[in-house]
């Protein structure tokens, strides 16, 4: 077979000046959160005793050519599958000059396989025009992501010798969005495709809204980092807590007004579709996939427990595929992880939390390897039947022949009197708790200072951080149930069923579930009284009745929120205490809701601004409860 006839002539390695991915971040920062866990080293082999690289340009179908490294193994008995990356963030190099990311997949690497990695169209060294999340082809368009995902593979076929003819495509974050789109319109090599933290959603709940909630501090910023050149760009503060230089900003039009003028389309995006309108849905990677007649080709999604990033995403393509033939080859794995939390360090803590074994590790070596062994080489069993998820709390890998699993049952545990939690609901013909939500005091979402997300260390980390310092908070509500005396084990979807009312005419739901630590852990004396979130989401209350047509909230009237709190997999022990906790502010995650109906918050007046008088009810008639998938033991 011919060599490639674009590879790039030269043994002498480049200089890269591009920062490294968001992802690559994330989980660099995890495996330095706690100085406590024993120390890991990254896998640093001399990979030209590994691998030929050959640096090449692919042709799309429409002329533009993207930036590719292939690596094919040496010294070893072929033929290899291929593994195809795609990433926006650069494919950067070491010192030797081979992709940085191959250090990443030790496992796979050592199983075999030729590796690419593409920048893709609009991104450093690749030719086109970028554009955040390309939708699929819309009328007389000839390329999208799939299309070029499609001509990459059927040119590495035809091209890269040793290959036999069988291709998966992975990636994490935007690179798993980009494994996702492969569904779309797979070439006849594509034969494994693992989705890992990929939006599937991004106004309904991954990383620009939640519910409709305007995630600031992260669309500000990776909206910036992303189209203000061609690599990996950081925004400048000039304040050492953003918490103080969002505060300071105002209200969202000052951003165009005084920093971006217009330059971001991302932003401009934002402000121009401030609802759930045909921009968004043709983003939404789900609305493609249900339209398949088929699950098309074998399909790992991969989330983690803590994602600040995509954990809405990897669920709602998973419940997706499952409702197509074929689903038999969908599967899911989640772990106790951040964002790309799985792909290096050994996975044993996020922050102070322990989970006494290497779950990192444990999915490289012990699923994907074996999956993609599985589909690509004809090799092994597949690892799990249907699911494989991490039970914190217990600290153990389950395995499911369903998600979520049929043996679990709905619990209701109701808000009642004196703060506390029950799962008898309450007898009070009328009863509430309230607070005062000021948009001029916001709650933070972690204690300040608040760092920049990228590349902030604790942006990663903040959804495992002590909740504490928003308990007893004058504009936070804590419920608690009493230490438990056996394990409450839940295993599948929680829902938050909300009553509440508000003064103003729009209002902001959070709701969180935390398991509240005994005080004394004799194991572990700094974890005692520790408040760990085990679910959390937001909920934009002008969206109560439809996301594309908000509509204002009338003051004083009690509205039924229901809030899906996402999947889990958790044990609450003995001695431990369950809580929930409302608030109407989470900030700069999100952007500040005036709490007066406008018709775009992206234009509010600082006078729209107001403080409302929250009530949370929790009477016979509005009974606010968690809807628990209590698992049977």
């Amino acid at each position: 077979m011919p060599r490639p006839v674009f590879r790039l002539s030269g043994a002498r390695p480049w200089l890269v000046i591009a920062l490294c991915a968001p992802w690559l971040w994330s989980i660099s920062a995890a495996a330095q959160a706690s100085s406590a866990a024993p120390p890991w080293k990254p896998w640093h082999p001399d990979f030209r005793h590994w691998f030929r690289r050959e640096a090449v340009y692919i042709p799309m179908r429409d002329g533009v050519r993207l930036y590719t490294e292939i690596y094919i193994p040496i010294n070893r008995p072929g033929p290899f599958p291929i593994l195809l990356n795609r990433t926006p963030y650069g494919v950067t190099d070491n010192r030797q000059g081979f992709c940085r990311s191959l250090r990443l997949y030790r496992a796979l690497a050592r199983d075999g396989y030729i590796f690419a990695f593409q920048d893709i169209r609009g991104r450093f060294r690749s030719g086109g025009h970028f554009i955040m999340n390309r939708p699929p082809r819309a009328a007389g368009e000839r390329t999208d992501e799939s299309t070029d995902a499609y001509d990459t593979i059927q040119w590495l076929v035809r091209h890269v010798p040793g290959n036999n003819e069988r291709a998966g495509i992975f990636g994490i974050s935007y690179g798993g969005w980009l494994s996702a789109m492969a569904l779309l319109d797979p070439p006849p090599a594509l034969k494994a495709v693992s989705e890992q933290a990929s939006p599937g959603d991004m106004f309904l709940g991954d990383d620009f809204h939640h519910n409709g909630a305007f995630r600031l501090s992260y669309g500000f910023e990776y909206a910036a980092m992303m189209e203000t050149n061609k690599t990996n760009f950081h925004f400048r503060f000039n304040r050492y807590d953003t918490f103080e230089w969002y505060w300071r900003l105002g209200p969202l039009a000052n951003v165009n007004r005084l920093f971006l003028h217009g330059s971001l389309p991302s932003w401009n995006h934002f402000v121009e579709h401030p609802n759930y309108d045909a921009f968004w849905k043709t983003q939404a990677i789900w609305r493609y996939l249900q339209r398949l007649p088929r699950v098309p080709v074998p399909t790992l999604n991969v989330a983690g427990w803590w994602d600040q990033e995509d954990f809405y995403g990897p669920q709602k393509i998973y419940s997706t595929l499952e409702r197509l033939p074929g689903h038999n080859r969908n599967f899911l794995v989640v772990g106790p992880w951040n964002h790309g939390g799985w792909a290096a360090g050994p996975g044993d803590h996020l922050g102070p939390v322990r989970f006494h074994s290497s779950t990192g590790a444990y999915f490289r070596e012990r699923i994907e390897a074996p999956w993609f062994a599985y589909w690509l080489k004809g090799r092994g069993r597949l690892p799990f039947p249907k699911a494989a998820a991490f039970e914190t709390g217990l600290n153990r890998w389950r395995r499911y022949s369903a998600w979520p699993p049929r043996r679990s049952r709905v619990r209701r545990l109701y808000l009642r009197a004196g703060m506390r939690l029950s799962f008898s609901p309450p007898a009070a013909a009328s009863a509430f708790d309230r607070y005062l939500s000021n948009p001029q005091t916001p709650v933070p979402y972690y204690p300040r200072p608040i760092r920049p997300t990228y590349p902030g260390p604790k942006w990663p980390v903040w959804l495992v951080r002590d909740q504490r310092f928003a308990n007893l908070r004058p504009d936070v509500l804590s419920w608690e149930t009493p230490a438990l005396s056996h394990p409450l084990a839940i295993a599948g979807d929680i829902r938050a069923h909300l009553f509440a009312s508000t003064s103003g005419s729009d209002s902001d739901w959070v709701v969180k579930l935390i398991d509240v630590y005994p005080q004394r852990l004799p194991a572990h004396p700094a974890m005692g009284g520790y408040e760990l979130m085990i679910a959390d989401e937001i909920f934009r209350g002008r969206f109560l009745h439809s996301f594309r047509h908000p509509q204002p909230l009338v003051p004083g009237r009690i509205n039924r929120f229901v809030i899906d709190l996402h999947g889990n997999d958790h044990v609450f022990l003995p001695g431990h205490r369950i809580m929930v906790q409302v608030q109407s502010t989470l900030f700069p995650l999100y952007d500040r809701n005036p709490q007066k109906f406008v018709p775009n918050i992206f234009l509010a007046r600082p006078q729209d601004f107001i403080t409302a008088r929250q009530k949370i009810w929790r009477s016979r008639r509005h009974a606010s409860y968690i809807e628990l998938p209590v698992a049977a033991q």
